[in-house]
């Protein structure tokens, strides 16, 4: 298939490196990767967040013993309650981390400039924590939050959800869990090009497998290390897979943004027509000649700061209003 790609965006997809199978991700051995994007990170130079941010690491125990971390970036003092914004990071549900510096930078920016108290949840990965348990970290970190904002700094009915990519897989599923189990309401659900369904029956999960970003390859190991040999099983659970969710009724009002040319692209469009369908509103925005996760690569581009300003005024909105 030929892409007809920005140029922009097209000259940041040819300077990104690739690994020998011509992708950015080599999911086929997930800890031999992840130690190799450890080490080129490590090599990085990395900008400190914003010294007007306050950074903390905030523990919620499990039901197990553990511990989950949710790293908490406020914008000022914590005496002054503010919106806060849940937020599941991307990686395929198999990489990624709360604790990274370069996402602490990018946090601490979107903190700042929204006013808000943006949590990140250091959710469990796959393959090492099979799908459902990054959304069960998601239910604990939000009822945790929903009961003790006022600790935190928090307006308690005013948090939102919000993930990318994989992110937004346990980001969904959260959403999920809070309506059945009867937890208070999210205030909203951002999600940018998510992750949502592991059956890869699309169109679009057909055409792209050649880009080089996140294509169908990477999505079939990704699901995979999510559900084992679940993946595609008629009963796979919505918590596990929220694409596979038929009762979308009573979600919040919900953002979802994705690229023409990304593998996830008819799954988003889908899932927002269900939601409009069971009486949920939907802001959709779907993004021509660009590719999955264009604002990340291609942060200066044109298209990744209509998108930005469509995306904070949106969260500013709902957050606030």
């Amino acid at each position: 298939m030929a892409y007809d790609i920005d140029p922009e965006l097209a000259a940041a997809l040819d300077a990104i490196p690739k690994s020998p199978n011509g992708s950015l991700l080599d999911f086929s051995d997930i800890p031999a990767f992840r130690a190799q994007m450890e080490t080129a990170g490590a090599q990085l130079p990395v900008p400190a967040p914003d010294p007007g941010v306050k950074i903390e690491t905030l523990g919620i125990p499990r039901e197990d013993g553990t511990v989950l971390d949710v790293v908490m970036f406020y914008p000022g003092s914590i005496d002054q309650p503010r919106p806060s914004l849940l937020y599941f990071h991307a990686g395929g549900q198999v990489l990624g981390s709360a604790h990274d510096p370069i996402a602490h930078v990018y946090a601490a920016a979107m903190a700042l400039r929204l006013d808000i108290v943006l949590a990140v949840v250091d959710y469990r990965l796959a393959p090492e924590t099979r799908a459902p348990g990054a959304a069960e970290d998601g239910y604990l970190a939000f009822t945790h939050l929903s009961e003790h904002a006022s600790e935190h700094g928090i307006v308690p009915d005013r948090i939102g959800l919000a993930g990318a990519s994989g992110g937004g897989a346990p980001a969904t599923a959260t959403a999920l869990m809070v309506r059945d189990r009867g937890e208070g309401r999210p205030r909203l659900l951002s999600l940018n090009y998510p992750m949502l369904d592991d059956r890869n029956e699309t169109p679009s999960s057909h055409e792209i497998v050649d880009l080089g970003i996140y294509d169908r390859r990477e999505n079939e190991y990704a699901w995979a290390a999510v559900l084992g040999d679940r993946t595609g099983a008629p009963d796979v659970h919505p918590y596990s897979a929220p694409g596979r969710a038929t009762d979308v009724a009573g979600l919040p009002d919900t953002f979802i943004a994705v690229a023409q040319y990304d593998v996830f692209r008819d799954e988003n469009i889908d899932f927002a027509q269900r939601l409009i369908a069971a009486g949920v509103p939907v802001d959709l925005h779907l993004y021509a000649h660009a590719f999955h996760a264009w604002d990340v690569f291609a942060p200066s581009s044109a298209l990744a700061k209509t998108f930005e300003q469509t995306w904070h005024d949106y969260l500013r909105r709902h957050l606030r209003g």
